[in-house]
């Protein structure tokens, strides 16, 4: 069993930066490929960014191109999220999530294809 833990949320002006973390543990972290969801108030939950396994394909939601960066570091089971430029727009709790498949391509970009979840970081930003 995967257990994931969000870090890294909270108050920050439009214009400004934060970077999430999300640690996971065991042994097969490098062969789940990662990804980054978000839910405001009265929305649903909606793709941000993942990553594969290895590391060498990103994947990223529209509205976050170019602001926002997902990475990894399999050895220390961690996968970040630098968010850049945010917008109140980007209010929202973010999760991150495991998928076992771990190859990434258009699954990513769906929900249901991840096996385990955390417990989600709240990010406002304020205008």
């Amino acid at each position: 069993q995967v257990q994931l833990v969000e870090s890294g949320g909270g108050l920050v002006q439009a214009g400004g930066s934060l970077r999430l973390s999300c640690a996971a543990s065991g042994r097969t972290f490098n062969t789940y490929a990662m990804g980054w969801f978000r839910q405001a108030p009265g929305k649903e939950r909606e793709f941000v960014a993942a990553v594969n396994w290895s590391g060498g394909m990103t994947y990223y939601a529209d509205s976050v191109k170019g602001r926002f960066t997902i990475s990894r570091d399999n050895a220390k089971n961690t996968v970040d999220l630098q968010m850049n430029r945010l917008k109140p727009e980007d209010t929202a709790v973010y999760y991150c999530a495991a998928d076992s498949r771990g190859t990434g391509g258009v699954r990513v970009y769906s929900y249901g294809s991840y096996d385990y979840w955390g417990q989600g970081t709240q990010v406002t930003v304020s205008s």
